[in-house]
């Protein structure tokens, strides 16, 4: 009977075996090519950063994540609803002003429900120059819905956007990223160019879907507010820290490479007193960096849709 001692006692010998004879065994790897090759950014950026401000307060459930307990069934959650109150009331416009300040545009996420609830909001993230982006109808899950079902819904909630704004949305945001496996040929049908709901790059790339070429604008956990919503053992300076040693890294990397910062921020969270200040403070600090350029995910993805050295997947 084979046991774990045999095992690692045949696993030492053939290790030794690559050892006594290592010409022989790098003989059998194939070589990799390597390419110093340099991609940039088509208007010259060297580091782009992509501001997300989702408006999703004023339609969601009464079992929506909040700082407090679960409540019993039956009883409406009345301190959690005024904390996600606090997004509309203090938070984005909050935000807006910050925007201003740092002269920078966003992509705004929005409900088509909260639209719907505070019109006037969603007007104003528009005039003052941020892009309305979908996302959802509602807080409900969409990948579960047969296909015409989801179409629907997503497509209730940018008539929502369009409704209010006057601006048709052409970005997408699906709540908890989870789209379902007939979104994006949803998307594209409805006229989108781009989604967010994807964490595996930190540039844009391209996707083909229904054989036309869709953007992909990668989103963010890492540099995420949402993290704050337990309020347990976060700080700004941990935020702060958190995005800024990002923010190093990657413009580092940006020399050579194509590169994207994604930040996000929540009404009820990112809007408070102390992260408008730290959102401040970090993106003076960025400001501050030769090359680095603000855009809304809508001038990201028009610019990758029409360079040609964009990754295809």
């Amino acid at each position: 009977m084979s046991t774990r001692r045999d095992f690692i006692k045949q696993s030492s010998i053939v290790g030794l075996a690559s050892v006594v004879n290592p010409l022989e065994t790098l003989a059998t790897i194939p070589l990799q090519k390597t390419t110093n090759e340099k991609t940039k950014w088509a208007d010259g950026s060297r580091l782009v950063v992509s501001v997300s401000m989702q408006f999703e307060a004023g339609n969601q459930p009464n079992t929506a994540d909040s700082p407090f307990p679960k409540i019993k069934d039956g009883y409406k959650d009345l301190p959690a609803n005024t904390w996600f109150q606090y997004g509309y009331k203090e938070g984005i416009p909050r935000m807006l002003d910050n925007w201003d300040k740092l002269s920078i545009k966003v992509t705004s996420h929005m409900v088509g429900a909260a639209v719907l609830n505070k019109p006037d909001l969603a007007k104003e993230i528009v005039s003052r120059g941020h892009e309305a982006a979908a996302h959802g109808m509602n807080w409900n899950d969409s990948y579960n819905l047969p296909y015409e079902e989801e179409k629907k819904y997503i497509k209730d909630g940018v008539d929502a956007v369009k409704n209010i704004t006057g601006v048709t949305p052409i970005g997408y945001n699906a709540n908890w990223l989870r789209r379902g496996e007939n979104t994006l040929n949803i998307l594209q049908e409805l006229g989108f160019k781009y989604h967010i709901d994807d964490l595996s790059r930190d540039e844009p790339f391209i996707i083909q879907v229904k054989n036309k070429d869709f953007a992909v604008v990668p989103y963010t956990l890492r540099c995420n507010d949402i993290l704050l919503i337990e309020g347990k053992g976060f700080s700004i300076d941990q935020f702060f820290n958190q995005v800024k040693a990002e923010f190093d890294q990657l413009y580092e990397e940006s020399e050579t490479k194509r590169r994207q910062l994604s930040i996000s921020f929540h009404d009820r969270i990112g809007g408070t007193p102390q992260m408008v200040k730290t959102a401040y403070d970090l993106i003076k600090y960025m400001q501050s960096h030769k090359g680095v350029s603000f855009k809304r995910k809508d001038e990201i993805a028009e610019l990758v849709l029409n360079d040609k050295t964009t990754i295809r997947e």
